[in-house]
């Protein structure tokens, strides 16, 4: 069965801010949600929960340099993204 995500007005406004300046990566970014909705724990996507002050949170990564955060329920098979950018934007 597969994931569903679900997307909150918050994160709709730093996904269209972060495709701004990256248009480039459009292509990349709907391969990664079509694969986190078939198969999220696949392993090009790199999930792994995060840790300190954003313990609550799971990361994988677009390519090597951006993230998306993201909260992740297995139990209702849900995601709500949280926020998209670099490891350093994401992870604060």
């Amino acid at each position: 069965m597969p994931f569903e995500i679900n997307y909150t007005k918050r994160y709709k406004k730093r996904e269209q801010k972060f495709f701004k300046k990256h248009q480039d990566l459009m292509t990349k970014y709907a391969k990664v949600l079509s694969l986190l909705e078939t198969n999220p724990f696949h392993p090009s996507l790199r999930l792994h929960k995060l840790s300190g002050n954003i313990d609550e949170l799971h990361s994988i990564s677009i390519d090597m340099q951006y993230r998306m955060s993201m909260e992740f329920y297995i139990e209702d098979e849900k995601i709500i993204p949280v926020n998209i950018g670099t490891h350093d934007e994401v992870y604060k």
